[in-house]
């Protein structure tokens, strides 16, 4: 552990655990109602998506340092986990983002010998 210490009593865990709950309540809502303006196109799918993958980050970033302990962990330590993250995670969502924009203009007709 690193000079930080871990906070005492439970105060801290029942904080973090409504505030995950109520990204996840906010989530859950918007799955359901859906509001048109989140349905608009940006940057290859709906912009609901993107309220969704930041809602996620935000969840796994709480898990990660409050319930996993990093916070509480030398920097160094931190950044070593966390980099490749940071890196990794804006990568895949680049990718999956582009490739989402051919999914449906590639047919069947397009595929040479039919």
């Amino acid at each position: 552990m690193s000079d930080h210490a871990q906070p005492a009593g439970t105060r801290w865990i029942w904080n973090i655990f409504w505030l995950l709950l109520i990204v996840t309540a906010v989530e859950v809502g918007l799955g359901i109602v859906k509001p048109p303006f989140l349905m608009t196109k940006f940057a290859g799918t709906l912009l609901l998506n993107h309220v969704f993958i930041i809602l996620t980050l935000v969840k796994a970033y709480y898990i990660v340092m409050y319930f996993m302990h990093l916070k509480y962990e030398r920097k160094n330590l931190i950044w070593a986990i966390s980099l490749p993250a940071l890196i990794l995670i804006p990568y895949m969502m680049f990718i999956i983002l582009v490739e989402a924009g051919y999914f449906g203009s590639i047919t069947l007709q397009s595929i040479p010998g039919n």
